[in-house]
């Protein structure tokens, strides 16, 4: 009995299967590029001597399928949202996981831009030798600085709530003192006060905003409180609490924030990181030094050059030669300098409690002192 002939539609149809299913299949690649999207991932291979020898398109459950299959090798993706996520689940499968700096991708990008040029240009990015990549962070790390961003957030409403009645309030001749604290004890007085130009509409305003401040600041205590459980729960963050200048939320961001610190050649790679040292501009032999770098964790850098400015104003210098070495810097140079200068200096301390197993800051009284 001789079987029909398959319709040439069907016929092109499983051709073209079969073609998906080979140009999906792992080749022997020295590193993937992965290009991250919502739901469509672009993948491009590149052999040792970094000529693309396979490019394909995943969906999510297809791209970790795909990575099942192929033997461990380098896999590049760029820092987004997401990638962090990406990064965790190929490692498990065995896989050497890097996330680049979209800012450090961007060279490798040639001529036009599409998914598939930009895979190609992370996988060329990441086989570079001096190429500088982003910690891979654990889902509790992930956690911390969730929290971390609410709790910045509920600040910022609160600032933003505050600065809104405040300028409510002198559009109707009443003035109130400087500062949050000043603050919360005159606008209870403000509206009490029958005797002042604050019109009904406006007092009756001001009282819902007054209660939606009452409301952040309820949400704002319970993040609060949150992270500094986390703290005091946390071996590491506890060894990073005797820092001067370092506590429950500078030592939950920092681990949340910094990743695996082997990654840190020297204790000055993390102030560099974070943007405390010099940013240089030089040439020609001739050294120019500019203001520092700013670079990293905007939020991370705030809370270290605060605690910086609270060393300096509340330490010991009786009990921690610390103290002694800022005083020192501060008969020459800017207080403010002196504050940079002291959290960049608390930025490599940092580095070597995370780098040595059940390492603490020990007090030392300067040179000479009574004990």
């Amino acid at each position: 009995m001789v079987r029909a002939a398959a319709p040439p539609h069907h016929r092109a149809e499983r051709k073209k299967e079969e073609q998906t299913i080979m140009r999906n299949q792992p080749c022997d690649c020295a590193v993937f590029g992965i290009d991250i999207g919502k739901t469509v991932f672009h993948v491009v291979g590149l052999d040792r001597a970094g000529a693309p020898i396979q490019k394909a398109k995943f969906r999510r459950d297809t791209l970790l399928q795909f990575f099942e299959r192929a033997k461990p090798t380098l896999v590049a993706m760029e820092a987004c949202p997401g990638a962090q996520w990406l990064a965790r689940t190929i490692r498990r499968l065995g896989h050497d996981v890097r996330i680049i700096p979209a800012q450090f991708v961007k060279p490798y990008v040639k001529s036009h831009k599409n998914d598939v040029i930009d895979a190609e240009a992370i996988a060329e990015a990441a086989t570079w030798p001096t190429m500088r990549f982003v910690g891979v962070k654990e889902a509790h790390q992930v956690d911390l600085q969730m929290l971390h961003r609410i709790r910045n957030r509920l600040v910022a409403s609160r600032t933003k709530l505050i600065c809104q009645m405040r300028s409510y309030c002198l559009e109707h001749g009443v003035a109130m003192r400087p500062g949050a604290g000043a603050f919360k004890l005159d606008i209870e007085r403000v509206l009490d006060d029958l005797e002042n130009d604050l019109t009904e509409r406006a007092r009756l305003v001001l009282h819902e905003l007054h209660a939606e401040l009452h409301e952040i600041e309820a949400r704002l205590r319970t993040v609060s409180s949150e992270i500094k459980d986390i703290a005091d729960a946390d071996e590491t963050a506890r060894r990073l609490m005797t820092i001067p200048g370092v506590g429950p939320l500078g030592a939950t961001a920092i681990l949340a924030a910094i990743g695996d610190p082997g990654r840190f050649k020297r204790a000055r790679d993390v102030a560099a990181w974070l943007g405390l040292v010099p940013q240089q501009h030089s040439t020609g032999g001739k050294q120019t030094l500019l203001g520092i770098a700013k670079r990293g964790s905007n939020y991370l850098r705030t809370l270290l050059v605060h605690g910086a400015r609270s060393v300096m104003m509340h330490l010991d210098r009786s009990k921690d030669r610390l103290g002694g070495w800022a005083d020192e810097l501060k008969e020459r140079m800017h207080p403010n300098k002196v504050v940079v200068a002291l959290a960049a200096k608390i930025a490599r301390v940092i580095w070597v409690i995370l780098t040595k197993p059940g390492a603490t800051y020990e007090r030392r009284p300067p040179v000479g002192a009574i004990a």
